[in-house]
């Protein structure tokens, strides 16, 4: 009688509701982020109507015995209704907001139906948990019951069969989100089929109250979990593999930004550290002081070592990427220790020499990845070890 699942299930959709929320607000004419929001604030509101406190606290305000039936079931057609639109407007194609409306005219109608059986019938004793059985014969009252469990069941068949249907489609998150989706609307069609069940056994003279007052809310409950699941991956996903993408580039260029540590000390290059900063900021600090770095750098960098280390590298690998990177690898490090002898020598003509141009930002993380794992190669051809031009 306490509603816990109803309540934690209301709390999870809302919590979905309020993630999307500054989507919304930032783009109020999106009709697919209305249908979103407009599923997960009508899922949550049903939970919430529907938790044995707020059934008493309806109807003790309200002043009508089981006030709150018709409105916990009028909430859940319109979550019906939005579920349907939700998915047109997924699908997209040339008549959505022709087929949109008709969704919406179709549960408008199971609305008015519903408010016209409970004000024609008769249901003065209130039943917070098991109103569905306990009104199953009752004239009116017994047609609202079967009106909005058959729209709320067709339209949990409609969305699990487009979902799954479409899932096959498609790939990555979105297929992810949309087969949980899917399963979480055929759960939540168990709230459904097992009032409808209780029902009909309460029409044969069978008690199978336990459906109602047990069975139904776990599965609505279950079935809301996967439902804001599946809404919300498709959305997350792509940040969070852009959050791990972020994080792993920046573990791997540490030890590029750690062959240039004693540089960036000693000339300050390095930006202060950000904290509580996001894996995108925290990169970009890192890329940054690698790159202030490597511009001080420059007149140390010597083309020669770079030509030298490449071809070696390349003969060695076959693989020309990795053959740059290990070729600016040692002239990373070459240049590091000319600067810290020599601070303001060139070296060698700047004038005169061939630039060698700065890696981009895949190049620096297989510099970095050459620093952690082929120094050795490096080093040799610092020293004339590699292979001139043409030896082999």
């Amino acid at each position: 009688m306490n509603g816990l699942v109803n309540y934690v299930s209301c709390a999870l959709l809302w919590l979905g509701l309020a993630a999307k929320a500054p989507d919304l607000i930032r783009h109020r004419r999106d009709p697919y982020l209305r249908a979103i929001c407009a599923v997960l604030g009508l899922a949550g509101l049903c939970f919430f109507l529907g938790a044995p406190p707020t059934v008493g606290a309806v109807n003790r305000l309200g002043g009508v015995p089981n006030l709150a039936a018709p409105l916990t079931y009028a909430s859940i057609t319109a979550y019906s209704a939005a579920s349907q639109v939700l998915i047109v407007h997924w699908r997209g194609g040339p008549a959505v907001n022709r087929v949109a409306r008709r969704w919406i005219l179709v549960y408008t109608c199971v609305v008015a139906g519903i408010a016209a059986t409970f004000a024609l019938g008769d249901a003065p004793v209130e039943r917070r948990t098991d109103f569905d059985t306990y009104y199953a014969t009752t004239p009116f009252v017994a047609q609202m019951i079967v009106l909005y469990l058959v729209g709320h069941l067709a339209a949990a068949g409609v969305t699990t069969v487009s979902a799954l249907r479409w899932a096959r489609q498609v790939s990555g998150p979105l297929r992810v989100g949309l087969t949980v989706l899917g399963l979480g609307t055929l759960c939540s069609a168990g709230y459904s089929v097992s009032k409808l069940v209780a029902v009909i056994a309460q029409w044969t003279g069978r008690d199978w109250s336990v459906l109602v007052t047990g069975v139904s809310p776990g599965a609505a409950g279950l079935g809301a979990l996967m439902m804001v699941a599946g809404v919300l991956i498709p959305l997350v996903g792509p940040r969070l593999a852009q959050w791990r993408r972020a994080r792993r580039t920046y573990l791997r260029l540490a030890p590029l930004e750690r062959a240039l540590d004693d540089v960036l000390t000693r000339r300050s290059l390095r930006l202060p550290r950000p904290r509580f900063a996001s894996s995108a900021t925290r990169l970009m600090w890192r890329q940054t002081s690698i790159h202030n770095a490597l511009s001080h750098l420059d007149t140390h960098l010597d083309p020669d070592l770079y030509g030298r280390t490449r071809r070696a590298a390349l003969r060695e690998t076959g693989d020309p990427d990795q053959a740059e990177a290990v070729a600016w690898a040692a002239i990373i490090a070459a240049a590091v220790r000319r600067d810290a002898v020599a601070p303001y020598a060139t070296g060698h003509d700047p004038a005169g020499r061939t630039a060698v141009q700065v890696p981009g930002p895949d190049a620096l993380v297989r510099v970095a990845d050459a620093l952690a794992g082929a120094v050795p190669l490096a080093t040799a051809a610092e020293h004339g070890a590699a292979a001139p031009t043409g030896s082999r």
